[in-house]
């Protein structure tokens, strides 16, 4: 848990919390940052397959712990708020350093607790974990900003806001690092010798798996939904009018809602089947997109506006604590989940790619809530591609 979100502070959760005053200190419009995560997920594009057969390989205790220490080291670049392409090419390294070495060892290890019979309920406690470190390490940064500033915000320089704020990135830095230590102290899960048989020839076997084809879909419609997560604050603070501070609270406090929603899942999914409630997964996110598409939550809406936020998130966070739980459900050996979770990621993590520079482009070519509009239209339609690709993996696996 504590590895599985940490990893990701620097390059996603900081700008997730601290959306608006994260385009302000370092200068970026939100089709730039959409850039920078365009790039992050190039690389990671081709990271998750090579990666994939590495965790077949190799100890998942020394690959995580690679991981997150030569991550927490791109800390150290971004608090001298380099230029654009320096940035650029930060988030080209922090695509290698959290998906090469760390993504798949990270769920096949995952896979191994869960056993045979606990996979929804395991991978669910992951993702509810993963919401308690991500909310926790947002709010210690809220805590940090709001100490430091000693006056109204709106008051403050840029080279004011650019001080305080590089607190918060080398106290998250420093959280990566430690982490790091104490993964590779204490995780104790270990391949065995004839468990190390990941290669190429087995990339392609699994390629020919339809249920492998199906899973990445179902994560990508999914994973359009928690792209979404990056824009909360945004929207809080654009269409809303919250100050920054309250903006990027929003940002923080709605990553609560990830491990309430994960853990509650976690005592009934497996029973209940785990692609029955990724089905329900959809249909609620389908619901919290057209009330924030229709353009009815306003300025002094604020009750509207936090329960349309929860039931979108609801819906995201339950997919996304149980998409790999399906793994065994589709008929893929444990022995080669590292390199199917490779080949699967490629497909499922793609809006890495496109999602954050498309919406970039909406909110900031139709100002307001316009742009917010057409970004839920989009988690409109990729909320009904989820619920046909879910109902084909039900059907072709008899479940």
């Amino acid at each position: 848990m504590l590895a599985a979100e940490s990893i990701y502070i620097l390059p996603y959760v900081l700008a997730r919390v601290f959306r608006p005053t994260f385009l302000d200190v370092f200068n970026i419009t939100n089709l730039e940052l959409g850039g920078l995560f365009s790039i992050y997920g190039i690389v990671a594009f081709f990271s998750y397959l090579f990666g994939g057969v590495l965790a077949d390989r190799y100890s998942p205790r020394k690959l995580l712990s690679i991981s997150l220490i030569f991550t927490s080291l791109g800390g150290l670049i971004m608090m001298t708020y380099p230029s654009y392409l320096i940035m650029q090419l930060l988030f080209a390294y922090w695509g290698f350093t959290t998906v090469f070495i760390f993504w798949a060892p990270m769920l096949k290890a995952t896979r191994a607790i869960g056993g045979v019979k606990m996979q929804g309920k395991t991978f669910s406690f992951l993702d509810g974990g993963r919401g308690v470190v991500a909310s926790s390490i947002g709010l210690i940064g809220v805590l940090i900003f709001s100490i430091l500033i000693t006056e109204d915000v709106s008051s403050l320089t840029l080279s004011e806001k650019q001080e305080v704020f590089k607190y918060v990135i080398g106290a998250s830095s420093l959280i990566v690092f430690i982490i790091g230590i104490v993964v590779y102290a204490y995780l104790k899960i270990e391949l065995k010798d004839d468990e190390k048989i990941g290669n190429f020839k087995s990339l392609l076997e699994l390629a020919k798996l339809r249920s492998v084809w199906l899973i990445s879909f179902i994560i990508l419609c999914a994973y359009m939904g928690y792209k979404i997560t990056d824009v909360y604050s945004l929207y809080a603070s654009e269409v809303m009018l919250f100050d920054e501070i309250n903006a990027a609270r929003v940002g923080a406090l709605q990553q609560y809602l990830r491990p309430i929603v994960c853990i509650s899942v976690a005592f009934f999914t497996d029973k209940n089947g785990n692609i029955n409630n990724i089905l329900i997964g959809f249909f609620v996110m389908m619901l919290g997109s057209i009330l924030f598409a229709s353009g009815l939550i306003k300025v002094s809406m604020n009750i509207l506006f936090f329960i349309s936020l929860i039931i979108v998130a609801t819906g995201t966070y339950a997919i996304r604590g149980l998409y790999f739980s399906i793994l065994k459900d589709g008929k893929i050996p444990y022995i080669l989940s590292g390199t199917a979770i490779g080949l699967i990621s490629i497909v499922g993590y793609s809006p890495d790619i496109f999602a954050t520079p498309l919406y970039g482009y909406l909110l900031d070519n139709y100002p307001g809530i316009k742009g917010h509009q057409y970004v839920y239209l989009i988690l409109f339609i990729s909320s009904i591609l989820g619920i046909y690709v879910s109902l084909k993996f039900k059907k072709l696996n008899n479940l």
